[in-house]
Protein backbone atom coordinates (compact mmCIF):
# COMPACT_ATOMS: atom_id res chain seq x y z
CA UNK A 1 0.00 0.00 0.00
CA UNK A 2 1.04 3.37 -0.71
CA UNK A 3 2.38 5.88 1.73
CA UNK A 4 2.13 9.56 2.70
CA UNK A 5 5.53 10.89 3.06
CA UNK A 6 5.33 13.55 5.46
CA UNK A 7 8.74 15.37 5.20
CA UNK A 8 9.43 17.36 9.20
CA UNK A 9 6.97 15.30 10.87
CA UNK A 10 9.26 15.66 14.21
CA UNK A 11 8.37 19.52 14.57
CA UNK A 12 5.28 21.05 15.50
CA UNK A 13 2.50 21.22 12.73
CA UNK A 14 3.73 18.01 11.97
CA UNK A 15 3.44 16.22 15.25
CA UNK A 16 -0.04 17.36 15.06
CA UNK A 17 -0.80 16.27 11.77
CA UNK A 18 0.75 12.66 12.14
CA UNK A 19 -1.73 12.22 14.61
CA UNK A 20 -4.45 12.83 12.53
CA UNK A 21 -3.41 9.12 10.48
CA UNK A 22 -2.88 5.92 11.45
CA UNK A 23 0.65 5.00 11.42
CA UNK A 24 0.17 2.78 8.55
CA UNK A 25 -0.36 5.56 6.70
CA UNK A 26 2.01 7.92 7.02
CA UNK A 27 6.41 7.47 7.11
CA UNK A 28 7.96 10.72 8.67
CA UNK A 29 11.50 12.12 7.16
CA UNK A 30 12.75 14.38 9.46
CA UNK A 31 16.95 15.11 10.86
CA UNK A 32 15.41 14.36 14.14
CA UNK A 33 13.83 11.77 16.10
CA UNK A 34 10.09 12.34 16.58
CA UNK A 35 9.08 13.02 20.05
CA UNK A 36 5.78 10.75 19.37
CA UNK A 37 6.14 8.96 16.53
CA UNK A 38 9.41 7.37 16.56
CA UNK A 39 8.63 3.92 15.19
CA UNK A 40 7.05 5.70 11.41
CA UNK A 41 10.42 8.14 11.95
CA UNK A 42 13.06 8.01 8.80
CA UNK A 43 16.18 9.95 9.89
CA UNK A 44 17.45 12.23 7.47
CA UNK A 45 17.77 16.05 6.13
CA UNK A 46 16.53 17.33 2.81
CA UNK A 47 20.00 19.32 2.27
CA UNK A 48 20.99 15.28 1.11
CA UNK A 49 18.60 12.80 0.67
CA UNK A 50 20.97 10.34 -1.05
CA UNK A 51 20.73 8.55 2.22
CA UNK A 52 17.19 8.20 2.74
CA UNK A 53 16.47 7.19 -1.01
CA UNK A 54 14.73 4.78 -0.41
CA UNK A 55 12.02 6.12 1.39
CA UNK A 56 10.48 8.05 -1.29
CA UNK A 57 9.38 3.99 -2.91
CA UNK A 58 5.49 3.72 -2.64
CA UNK A 59 4.72 7.21 -1.67
CA UNK A 60 1.48 8.28 -3.70
CA UNK A 61 2.05 12.31 -1.76
CA UNK A 62 4.74 14.59 -0.12
CA UNK A 63 3.66 16.76 2.18
CA UNK A 64 6.70 19.28 3.03
CA UNK A 65 6.36 20.91 6.39
CA UNK A 66 11.04 21.22 6.05
CA UNK A 67 11.96 24.31 6.52
CA UNK A 68 14.60 26.70 8.48
CA UNK A 69 12.37 29.62 9.75
CA UNK A 70 13.77 31.12 13.14
CA UNK A 71 13.91 35.15 13.01
CA UNK A 72 17.87 35.11 13.87
CA UNK A 73 19.19 31.71 11.77
CA UNK A 74 23.42 32.66 11.67
CA UNK A 75 24.61 32.04 8.67
CA UNK A 76 21.65 33.43 6.77
CA UNK A 77 22.96 31.13 4.08
CA UNK A 78 21.04 28.56 5.96
CA UNK A 79 17.61 29.28 4.65
CA UNK A 80 18.40 28.99 1.19
CA UNK A 81 20.28 25.43 1.71
CA UNK A 82 17.29 24.06 3.73
CA UNK A 83 14.54 25.75 2.13
CA UNK A 84 15.37 26.36 -1.36
CA UNK A 85 17.98 23.45 -2.46
CA UNK A 86 16.02 21.14 0.29
CA UNK A 87 13.63 21.61 -1.79
CA UNK A 88 14.85 21.37 -4.97
CA UNK A 89 15.87 17.80 -3.95
CA UNK A 90 12.78 16.85 -2.67
CA UNK A 91 11.41 17.27 -6.03
CA UNK A 92 13.69 15.51 -7.76
CA UNK A 93 13.41 12.56 -5.18
CA UNK A 94 9.59 12.79 -6.48
CA UNK A 95 10.06 12.71 -9.99
CA UNK A 96 12.58 9.71 -9.77
CA UNK A 97 9.47 7.75 -8.22
CA UNK A 98 6.75 8.91 -9.78
CA UNK A 99 5.52 10.99 -7.52
CA UNK A 100 3.02 13.78 -8.67
CA UNK A 101 1.40 14.82 -5.64
CA UNK A 102 2.59 17.44 -3.21
CA UNK A 103 1.71 19.73 -0.21
CA UNK A 104 4.12 22.46 0.61
CA UNK A 105 3.88 24.48 4.01
CA UNK A 106 5.41 28.13 2.65
CA UNK A 107 4.02 31.64 4.31
CA UNK A 108 2.50 34.92 4.31
CA UNK A 109 5.96 36.33 4.91
CA UNK A 110 6.23 35.91 1.01
CA UNK A 111 3.92 38.87 1.15
CA UNK A 112 6.00 41.31 2.86
CA UNK A 113 5.59 43.77 5.72
CA UNK A 114 2.47 46.02 6.52
CA UNK A 115 0.62 44.90 3.17
CA UNK A 116 -3.28 45.02 3.24
CA UNK A 117 -4.99 42.09 3.71
CA UNK A 118 -3.63 40.39 0.82
CA UNK A 119 -4.89 37.37 -0.78
CA UNK A 120 -3.47 35.00 -2.55
CA UNK A 121 -2.95 36.62 -5.82
CA UNK A 122 -1.21 39.78 -4.57
CA UNK A 123 2.12 40.75 -5.58
CA UNK A 124 4.99 39.04 -3.43
CA UNK A 125 7.50 41.24 -1.92
CA UNK A 126 9.35 38.36 0.96
CA UNK A 127 10.86 40.32 4.17
CA UNK A 128 13.58 39.00 5.44
CA UNK A 129 15.88 36.06 3.94
CA UNK A 130 13.13 33.31 5.37
CA UNK A 131 10.64 34.83 2.95
CA UNK A 132 12.66 35.46 0.61
CA UNK A 133 13.73 31.70 0.21
CA UNK A 134 10.21 30.39 0.51
CA UNK A 135 9.37 32.44 -2.51
CA UNK A 136 12.19 30.81 -4.17
CA UNK A 137 11.11 27.49 -3.37
CA UNK A 138 7.87 28.29 -4.43
CA UNK A 139 9.19 29.17 -7.80
CA UNK A 140 10.68 25.79 -8.12
CA UNK A 141 7.39 23.95 -7.24
CA UNK A 142 5.82 25.78 -10.22
CA UNK A 143 8.43 24.96 -12.42
CA UNK A 144 7.88 21.11 -11.20
CA UNK A 145 4.45 21.66 -11.51
CA UNK A 146 4.63 22.85 -15.21
CA UNK A 147 6.57 19.93 -16.54
CA UNK A 148 3.06 17.84 -16.49
CA UNK A 149 0.46 20.25 -15.03
CA UNK A 150 -2.24 17.63 -16.39
CA UNK A 151 -0.86 15.02 -13.59
CA UNK A 152 0.12 16.67 -10.67
CA UNK A 153 -1.58 17.86 -7.63
CA UNK A 154 0.64 20.97 -6.02
CA UNK A 155 -0.82 22.94 -3.18
CA UNK A 156 0.45 25.70 -1.53
CA UNK A 157 -0.52 26.59 1.81
CA UNK A 158 0.85 30.30 3.34
CA UNK A 159 0.13 30.21 7.09
CA UNK A 160 0.58 33.10 9.01
CA UNK A 161 2.07 33.02 12.56
CA UNK A 162 0.85 29.49 14.27
CA UNK A 163 0.48 28.50 17.53
CA UNK A 164 -0.47 26.04 19.59
CA UNK A 165 0.17 23.92 22.65
CA UNK A 166 4.12 23.03 23.32
CA UNK A 167 4.93 26.01 21.06
CA UNK A 168 8.04 28.21 21.98
CA UNK A 169 7.38 30.63 19.49
CA UNK A 170 6.25 34.53 19.57
CA UNK A 171 2.87 33.81 20.88
CA UNK A 172 3.94 32.01 23.39
CA UNK A 173 6.62 34.23 24.75
CA UNK A 174 3.47 36.73 23.92
CA UNK A 175 1.31 34.61 26.40
CA UNK A 176 4.32 34.24 28.95
CA UNK A 177 4.99 37.56 29.58
CA UNK A 178 1.54 38.90 29.83
CA UNK A 179 1.22 35.95 32.31
CA UNK A 180 4.44 36.79 34.70
CA UNK A 181 3.10 40.93 34.55
CA UNK A 182 5.80 41.89 32.63
CA UNK A 183 4.46 42.78 29.15
CA UNK A 184 4.73 46.68 27.64
CA UNK A 185 3.15 47.22 24.49
CA UNK A 186 5.39 48.64 21.46
CA UNK A 187 3.85 51.37 19.81
CA UNK A 188 -0.23 52.07 19.57
CA UNK A 189 -1.17 48.26 19.69
CA UNK A 190 -3.43 49.33 17.44
CA UNK A 191 -2.05 47.15 14.65
CA UNK A 192 -4.56 43.90 13.52
CA UNK A 193 -2.19 40.58 13.48
CA UNK A 194 -3.97 37.35 11.68
CA UNK A 195 -3.21 34.15 13.88
CA UNK A 196 -3.78 29.99 13.21
CA UNK A 197 -4.25 27.07 15.75
CA UNK A 198 -2.04 24.44 15.15
CA UNK A 199 -5.10 21.68 15.43
CA UNK A 200 -6.75 24.11 12.78
CA UNK A 201 -4.03 24.13 9.97
CA UNK A 202 -3.32 20.45 10.44
CA UNK A 203 -6.62 19.82 10.07
CA UNK A 204 -6.65 21.54 6.40
CA UNK A 205 -3.18 20.06 5.59
CA UNK A 206 -4.96 16.64 6.10
CA UNK A 207 -8.17 17.66 4.46
CA UNK A 208 -6.15 18.61 1.57
CA UNK A 209 -3.72 16.10 0.99
CA UNK A 210 -6.65 13.16 0.89
CA UNK A 211 -8.87 14.95 -1.55
CA UNK A 212 -5.59 15.40 -4.13
CA UNK A 213 -7.23 17.69 -6.81
CA UNK A 214 -5.28 18.12 -9.81
CA UNK A 215 -3.89 21.66 -10.71
CA UNK A 216 -1.95 24.24 -9.20
CA UNK A 217 -3.46 25.77 -5.93
CA UNK A 218 -2.42 28.58 -3.34
CA UNK A 219 -4.48 29.20 0.09
CA UNK A 220 -3.52 31.47 2.84
CA UNK A 221 -3.96 30.06 6.36
CA UNK A 222 -5.77 32.68 8.91
CA UNK A 223 -8.34 31.58 11.96
CA UNK A 224 -10.17 34.61 12.26
CA UNK A 225 -11.27 37.17 12.86
CA UNK A 226 -8.25 39.31 12.73
CA UNK A 227 -7.71 41.16 16.34
CA UNK A 228 -5.70 44.28 17.38
CA UNK A 229 -2.67 43.81 19.36
CA UNK A 230 -4.63 45.36 22.25
CA UNK A 231 -7.68 43.09 21.98
CA UNK A 232 -5.50 40.37 22.07
CA UNK A 233 -3.44 41.45 24.87
CA UNK A 234 -7.12 42.16 26.97
CA UNK A 235 -8.20 38.68 25.54
CA UNK A 236 -5.65 36.72 26.80
CA UNK A 237 -5.42 38.80 29.94
CA UNK A 238 -9.27 38.32 31.08
CA UNK A 239 -8.59 34.46 30.33
CA UNK A 240 -5.77 34.22 33.08
CA UNK A 241 -8.32 36.54 35.41
CA UNK A 242 -6.14 39.76 35.61
CA UNK A 243 -6.32 43.26 34.33
CA UNK A 244 -3.23 43.76 32.32
CA UNK A 245 -2.69 47.76 33.04
CA UNK A 246 -0.85 48.01 29.21
CA UNK A 247 2.25 50.50 29.67
CA UNK A 248 3.16 51.46 26.20
CA UNK A 249 6.59 52.89 24.40
CA UNK A 250 6.55 54.53 21.23
CA UNK A 251 7.89 52.28 18.47
CA UNK A 252 10.79 54.91 17.40
CA UNK A 253 12.11 54.44 20.26
CA UNK A 254 11.98 50.52 20.97
CA UNK A 255 13.86 50.11 17.29
CA UNK A 256 16.38 52.45 18.44
CA UNK A 257 17.47 50.57 21.78
CA UNK A 258 16.93 46.84 19.53
CA UNK A 259 19.64 48.19 16.80
CA UNK A 260 22.04 48.50 19.95
CA UNK A 261 21.37 45.50 21.00
CA UNK A 262 21.55 43.70 17.35
CA UNK A 263 24.96 45.72 17.31
CA UNK A 264 26.15 43.76 20.29
CA UNK A 265 24.66 40.59 19.16
CA UNK A 266 26.88 40.85 15.78
CA UNK A 267 30.19 41.74 17.82
CA UNK A 268 29.90 38.98 20.53
CA UNK A 269 28.29 36.41 17.72
CA UNK A 270 25.35 35.87 19.96
CA UNK A 271 21.88 35.71 20.06
CA UNK A 272 19.56 38.06 22.46
CA UNK A 273 15.95 37.69 23.08
CA UNK A 274 15.05 40.97 21.62
CA UNK A 275 16.31 42.14 18.43
CA UNK A 276 14.88 45.35 15.85
CA UNK A 277 13.34 42.21 13.23
CA UNK A 278 10.90 40.98 16.15
CA UNK A 279 9.88 44.43 16.90
CA UNK A 280 9.22 45.28 13.54
CA UNK A 281 6.95 42.13 12.88
CA UNK A 282 5.09 42.48 16.27
CA UNK A 283 3.84 46.45 15.53
CA UNK A 284 3.71 45.61 11.70
CA UNK A 285 -0.02 45.14 10.41
CA UNK A 286 -0.47 41.50 9.61
CA UNK A 287 -3.72 40.74 8.55
CA UNK A 288 -4.40 38.37 5.49
CA UNK A 289 -7.24 37.07 3.50
CA UNK A 290 -8.17 33.71 3.86
CA UNK A 291 -11.69 33.82 1.78
CA UNK A 292 -10.47 31.34 -0.30
CA UNK A 293 -9.68 28.88 2.72
CA UNK A 294 -12.98 29.55 4.09
CA UNK A 295 -14.83 28.84 1.10
CA UNK A 296 -14.00 24.85 1.36
CA UNK A 297 -12.97 24.24 4.89
CA UNK A 298 -14.28 24.61 8.89
CA UNK A 299 -11.74 24.78 11.52
CA UNK A 300 -13.10 22.48 13.87
CA UNK A 301 -12.15 25.21 16.79
CA UNK A 302 -12.48 29.02 17.30
CA UNK A 303 -9.41 31.22 17.57
CA UNK A 304 -10.80 31.89 20.99
CA UNK A 305 -11.05 27.87 22.01
CA UNK A 306 -7.36 27.74 20.86
CA UNK A 307 -5.60 30.93 22.86
CA UNK A 308 -7.72 28.89 25.79
CA UNK A 309 -6.43 25.54 25.19
CA UNK A 310 -2.99 26.95 24.93
CA UNK A 311 -3.10 29.03 27.70
CA UNK A 312 -4.85 25.81 30.13
CA UNK A 313 -2.03 23.39 28.80
CA UNK A 314 0.62 26.05 29.50
CA UNK A 315 -0.16 27.90 32.52
CA UNK A 316 -3.44 27.36 34.25
CA UNK A 317 -3.21 23.34 34.27
CA UNK A 318 0.29 22.69 33.93
CA UNK A 319 -0.35 19.39 35.28
CA UNK A 320 -1.10 18.08 31.69
CA UNK A 321 1.86 19.62 30.23
CA UNK A 322 4.37 17.03 29.59
CA UNK A 323 7.59 19.12 29.02
CA UNK A 324 7.71 18.08 25.43
CA UNK A 325 8.64 21.55 23.15
CA UNK A 326 8.32 22.84 19.82
CA UNK A 327 11.04 25.93 19.42
CA UNK A 328 9.88 28.33 15.99
CA UNK A 329 9.15 31.51 15.59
Amino acid sequence: MKKVLIIGGSGFIGSYLISKYNNSQVINLDKNQSPFHNDITKIGDIRDLTTVKDVFKNIHTVILLAAEHKDNVKPTSLYYDVNVIGTQNVLKFMDNNNIDNLVFTSSVAVYGLNKKNPDESHKLEPFGDYGKSKYKAELLINEWYKTNPNKKSVTIIRPTVVFGERNRGNVYNLLKIIYERKFIMVGTGKNKKSMAYVKNISAFIKQIETEKKIGYHIYNYIDKPDITMNKLVELISMKLNFYNYNIKIPYFFAIFFTRIIDFFAFILNTKFPVSSVRIKKFCAVTTFNSEKMQKIFKPPYKLEQGLKNTLDFEFTNEKHNDGIKFFSE
